[in-house]
């Protein structure tokens, strides 16, 4: 069948896009791994780059016509070279996972010892969960945070690697607040000669625009997704010292991966630029205002923030003294157009798919451009929907006044 006959609306796919528009348009995100891209990102994607297969890397492929591809994947390694300081990128990594699956497969074999933070404590799945790859293939041992402070206490980090003596150590997470020591952790490294492995996927925009410290110039590998705070397409890179190059690239492909999806390098590709902008820069210190107003807005009202407060886009409420479980203040907040995502908290005595907690995060509502004022009123929309989360007429009524407030700062789409 020619081309030309299948160029035709697909109705029902389309109209569940749209709708899928029109909630984010109508809706507050406060996920804290999510973002929305901008224009010029999005064009990227549906570009005709997709059209292409390209196995292997710029000037040594196993196929033919990659001549483009070729300058686009290039574009995209020298724009994230400048913005990390990194000596090496590979941009190809599918996600953040397989990502981090292919640091481990460059530098250690199954059953290494490694040692990461726990899930509950801020970790990620992919540090060493027993149900992840991660946790199946390698020999994991984890540190956690303080259980008054909820910092992590490096001293006990240190203690830890010393007994266990791992060859890699891992620093990174996907709830935990506050900023994390990488000298500290190089330093433990190299008492036992570990490789240090830090995963930045939800601070990476934050650490591009220098609020805060960059491991990329202290660790061996390091890992982020795109999206999130760095406010790019679903994807992932891998930077590394320029030593462990070969190992990275041959991890990823042939490795884990074969061809990479070229329409979103490109997309990556303008992303990198927009986060080496001047803009990108006030818009990543806003996030921060933000996340902070957020964290003494709940604080007023007698909410528990795990370690206190935040010194990037995320944070934690324990909401034990709320008497109401995460999973349920998830669904609640979903009925009035607020997206959350539920949260253990460090030891939770629940379990993970009803925990006791709320992960939150700033970085999507900042891109509405949003300011600390507004924050102030998402918390005390976000309080009032939990305290009347079985009273549907006043939830409608909070949903009427989220549709408002994302009426004055509509999406860029």
């Amino acid at each position: 069948m020619r081309a030309k006959k299948l160029n035709k609306i697909d109705k029902e796919a389309s109209s569940i896009i749209n709708q899928e528009l029109k909630r984010q348009q109508n809706e507050l995100e406060l996920i804290a791994s999510e973002n929305y891209v901008s224009l010029a990102v999005l064009e990227a994607m549906s570009s005709v780059l997709t059209n292409k297969y390209s196995e292997g890397y710029p000037e040594k492929r196993y196929y033919g016509g990659n001549q483009v591809v070729d300058k686009i994947e290039n574009l995209a390694i020298k724009r994230a070279k400048k913005l990390f300081n990194a000596e090496h990128v590979n941009v190809q990594p599918l996600s953040g996972s397989p990502a981090n699956l292919a640091v481990y497969m460059a530098l250690l074999e199954p059953n290494d010892k490694v040692l990461g933070l726990k899930l509950d404590h801020g970790g990620h799945l992919s540090h060493g969960h027993q149900v992840n790859f991660s946790g199946r293939l390698y020999d994991f041992v984890q540190y956690g945070v303080n259980e008054k402070s909820g910092l992590i206490d490096m001293d006990e980090v240190r203690k830890i690697a010393l007994k266990e003596k791992p060859k890699m150590i891992i620093a990174g997470f996907s709830a935990y607040s506050r900023e994390i020591d990488w000298e500290a952790f190089q330093s433990i490294a190299n008492e036992i000669k570990a490789y240090t492995f830090a995963d930045i996927a939800h601070i990476a925009g934050l650490v591009a625009a220098g609020l805060l410290k960059n491991p990329v110039e202290i660790f061996d590998v390091v890992t982020t997704t795109t999206h999130k705070t760095l406010r790019g397409p679903r994807g992932a890179i891998i930077m590394c010292k320029e030593k462990y190059a070969k190992q990275i690239d041959r991890a990823v492909f042939p490795g884990i991966q074969g061809g990479p999806h070229d329409h979103v390098t490109a997309a990556k590709a303008v992303c990198f630029k927009e986060a080496l902008s001047l803009e990108f820069k006030y818009y990543s210190k806003q996030v921060i205002k933000n996340a902070k107003a957020l964290v003494e807005g709940f604080k007023n009202l007698d909410y528990q923030v795990v370690s206190g407060g935040t010194d990037n886009h995320l944070f934690i409420l324990d909401l034990r003294n709320k008497n109401i479980s995460g999973r349920e203040a998830e669904k609640t907040l979903e009925k009035v157009g607020i997206s959350v995502s539920r949260s253990t908290i460090p030891n939770d005595p629940s379990p993970p798919f009803n925990p006791s907690g709320l992960r939150l995060g700033s970085a999507a509502l900042t891109t509405r451009d949003l300011k600390e004022k507004e924050m102030q009123e998402v918390v005390e929309l976000i309080d009032q929907s939990l305290k009347e989360k079985d009273n549907d007429e006043k939830l409608n009524k909070i949903k009427d006044r989220v549709k408002f407030l994302c009426k004055k700062f509509p999406l860029a789409y």
